[in-house]
């Protein structure tokens, strides 16, 4: 790991935005690091308003796309909601459809099975569409680079309203409405919306048209904010808006489906008759409710996801959510397992030396591949494919790391695929089996000839050093405030040095690969630490010797009190700095 501390911003901007917001110049130093100079802009930050959400008819198309849609209630066509398979696709089919269906009643939903249909529209999909009698098909989360797709629709005089967050490529699709801020020519204030967001926006705006306020609609951000969470977007503008009131959402009302997929799965806090929903933030979206949504797209089928969201009974929605379980833990160990055999092809073929790792098994289930190049990285951190058999083809997940975009790695490399697309940290590409050798050997040389050597190694970027008695519950307060976190807003990372162990260290877990420690800094102030993952380290702890570490601050609940645990993201003898 390497330890990089942000730079400390200008004294004088640090003073003057501490003093136009009476706070610590440090919390002035965490803010400025987050791009956040003004009073404004710390409003809006620890203060967000519905009301600074965008107009929704600043994106390019979108009177188009609400035009077209209001012809067809009136004119009672059949309406098919059309969206991707993952979290941020179902989330967004279940928003627009329930949406519409309080407009009408000619209104269905359709996801692609991600081993007939492959990811995005489908030709069966179309197919459907034109033999059911539906006339208007509004595609979620996909549909920016499907040219030949919506062409093949308009031939059977089917009409398509794209919404999709993806990179669009040369020319876009002869869709009615191509909703996307991606686009060179929409100049929407905020492109880092996620498809359910772009969802979100067009239900804005076919309320705004009707009347409605945006208050009329907070209750569908609790699916938006489980995709924002998802789908790995910046956790800045709009997002960190519609965020913020969807976890409140969450945890106060939310849909059926989400409460029954929380009561199944997430165990109170407290004990005995002080028992309480625990509060959900988005980390808890991220590793608790997501994984479950798109458990069912990769073992079974996103239906199930769609199904479950859009349940109004709470029993049913609570038998959708036990089936959804299965699903997952089906997936955990798809996963693991998975995992494993590609770690033994790596060694095998003797390419732990490689700029890349792209690995290949026809067997590999297609629903979990994406997850592990997420744990190859975790081993050998570096661009990660992982291929399996699809029909006649090979289909692969791609991850990154930080600072290189895999996405422009694979565009360079676009002659062997048949497809391709996705964002700078992940991917989805098909290509005929024929060419794999070909692109594996393609695709390390371009790995190879753009990435940084410091790329190359996992970094922690570190906000500040502090010492231990700068550990108040009034800071506490103030990081908490800076929730919901994510990528542009991450939790806050602190360095403190010439700690100790008290004399309580020990290992956790079946394999200990954990940490528990009791630590201390200058023998005064001393606080609980555990830390994930780093059980092998437990000798620079021993013996009450001196080390450095980096850190999060969190409380933690237990019978019903709470105390401060430092989660430890890595430690450091003295002796090797």
């Amino acid at each position: 790991m390497r330890w990089n501390l942000k730079p400390i911003p200008a004294q004088e901007k640090i003073k003057s935005l501490a003093e136009s917001l009476q706070v610590d110049p440090f919390i002035a130093t965490l803010l400025l690091q987050r791009g956040i100079e003004t009073f404004e802009e710390a409003r809006q930050f620890f203060r967000p308003k519905l009301t600074d959400l965008h107009d929704p008819f600043l994106m390019k198309d979108m009177d188009k796309a609400v035009s077209r849609i209001e012809i067809a209630i009136q004119n009672n066509e059949n309406i098919l909601v059309f969206g991707d398979y993952d979290v941020d696709g179902t989330t967004a089919v279940s928003l627009v459809s329930a949406y519409l269906k309080t407009c009408s009643q000619n209104v269905s939903t359709y996801i692609p099975d991600r081993y007939d249909e492959g990811y995005g529209i489908s030709f069966k999909g179309i197919d459907y569409a034109d033999d059911n009698g539906f006339s208007l098909i509004i595609a979620l989360d996909c549909g920016i680079k499907s040219i030949d797709h919506v062409a093949y629709a308009k031939e059977r005089n089917i009409d398509f309203i794209i919404c999709d967050h993806h990179r669009p490529g040369e020319f876009l699709p002869e869709a009615i409405a191509v909703l996307d801020p991606k686009r060179a020519d929409c100049f929407y204030p905020y492109d880092e919306l996620c498809g359910c967001g772009i969802g979100f926006k067009l239900i804005q705006a076919l309320g705004k048209s009707k009347g409605e306020t945006i208050e009329d609609l907070t209750h569908y951000l609790d699916l938006v904010a489980i995709a924002i969470a998802a789908d790995i977007v910046p956790m800045t503008g709009e997002n960190r808006v519609l965020a913020y009131f969807g976890l409140q959402v969450i945890n106060s009302d939310p849909r059926p489906g989400i409460k029954a997929m929380i009561t199944s799965s997430v165990r109170p806090t407290g004990s005995g008759n002080q028992t309480k929903q625990k509060i959900l933030d988005i980390t808890d979206v991220v590793f608790i409710l997501a994984p479950r949504i798109n458990a069912a797209g990769r073992i079974k089928h996103g239906n199930h996801a769609v199904a479950l969201l859009s349940e109004f009974n709470f029993e049913q929605a609570h038998q959708f959510a036990l089936e959804i379980e299965k699903y997952n833990s089906d997936r955990k160990e798809l996963d693991k397992q998975i995992t494993k055999e590609a770690l033994l092809q790596i060694e095998k073929n003797n390419e732990q030396d490689r700029f890349s790792t792209v690995v290949f098994q026809e067997d590999w289930h297609k629903g979990v591949i994406g997850i592990v190049a997420s744990r190859l990285i975790e081993t050998y951190y570096r661009p990660t494919l992982v291929f399996t058999k699809s029909g006649d083809k090979l289909a692969a997940s791609a991850r990154s790391v930080i600072g290189f975009d895999v996405y422009n790695a694979l565009e360079a490399c676009s002659e062997y695929l048949e497809q391709f697309g996705g964002h700078m940290y992940a991917a989805g590409m098909t290509l005929k089996e024929e060419n794999y050798e070909l692109f594996k050997a393609a695709f390390e040389k371009e790995v190879e000839r753009t990435i940084l050597p410091d790329m190359l190694t996992p970094q922690i970027l570190i906000d500040a050093e502090i010492e231990f008695n700068q550990i108040s519950p009034k800071l506490i307060r103030l990081i908490n405030q800076f929730e919901p976190f994510g990528p542009k807003n991450r939790t806050p990372v602190f360095l403190s040095k010439n700690l100790k162990d008290t004399g309580y260290a020990k290992k956790l877990g079946e394999t200990e690969d954990h940490l528990k420690l009791f630590l201390s800094q200058n023998n005064s102030e001393r606080f609980a630490a555990i830390g994930f993952g780093l059980g092998k380290k437990m000798d620079i702890v021993a013996n009450q010797k001196l080390f450095d570490a980096v850190y999060c601050i969190d409380e933690n609940e237990f019978n019903g009190k709470t105390s401060v645990q430092l989660r430890l993201k890595d430690i450091c003898d003295k002796e090797s700095q």
